[in-house]
């Protein structure tokens, strides 16, 4: 029953990111009123990473983090993945040269070989968020880093109805401007309702094998950027 599930979640996936590759940067930008760059710029800026450092930029759209590790630090080795072949061709044609279409959830790597791992946005559309990061932690070596940025459920529970339906209205507005359907970005509310909150994430992260180190958080605590250190146990 649950690989069942998990097939029909990655074909909705698939055929919605195929909708809205050709507008995802353009909507990203608008969506997150032009501070998603400076998130970005930030998550890569305060990784330690090394000066050839091999990284798996995972779920990774149009290659954002990629472009930004290069630009940081051009001996390194950046690998995007994504679930779609109409984003790894946006992602190639901005300069990416590392692309694999593959399912987060069963990587295509070997154990231990990531330094670091990417992921924007990407957590809470996986299937099952634990399995997920128990497969991220296998491909990544012992003290490698995982970053994520994504929406969380605000702490305050007073917080989350309202938080929902301003994401709603968004996706709705920019998915009629874009797209002349509001139903193509409320896919983002309707992720969340059913993910966590930024605390429950830390503690995920602990139980599946990982030490955060820092994070920080906007939008009222409904964006978080975190890092972690995989640990040896």
């Amino acid at each position: 029953m649950r690989l069942r599930r998990e097939k029909h979640d990655l074909a909705l996936m698939r055929k919605m990111f195929r909708t809205v590759a050709p507008g995802y940067d353009l909507f990203t930008r608008l969506f997150s009123y032009g501070r998603d760059g400076a998130w970005k710029r930030e998550a890569v800026r305060r990784a330690p990473l090394s000066e050839n450092a091999l990284v798996l930029d995972l779920a990774c759209g149009t290659g954002d983090f990629s472009k930004l590790i290069l630009r940081r630090l051009p001996l390194a080795r950046p690998v995007a993945l994504d679930l779609t072949f109409d984003m790894l061709r946006l992602a190639q044609k901005g300069g990416v040269s590392r692309a694999v279409c593959g399912n987060a959830m069963v990587l295509p790597f070997r154990d231990a070989i990531f330094d670091s791992v990417f992921v924007g946005y990407g957590l809470r559309n996986f299937p099952v968020v634990e399995a997920a990061l128990r497969e991220i932690r296998r491909v990544t070596r012992p003290g490698g880093l995982l970053v994520s940025l994504d929406f969380f459920l605000p702490r305050r529970r007073g917080l989350r109805g309202l938080y929902l339906a301003w994401l709603y209205a968004q996706g709705a507005f920019w998915g009629m401007l874009l797209h002349a359907s509001p139903r193509v970005y409320t896919y983002i509310p309707d992720s969340l309702r059913t993910f966590l909150s930024a605390e429950e994430f830390f503690e995920m992260l602990r139980r599946v094998g990982y030490e955060p180190i820092a994070e920080r958080r906007f939008v009222l605590g409904g964006i978080g950027l975190q890092w972690a250190a995989k640990t040896d146990g």
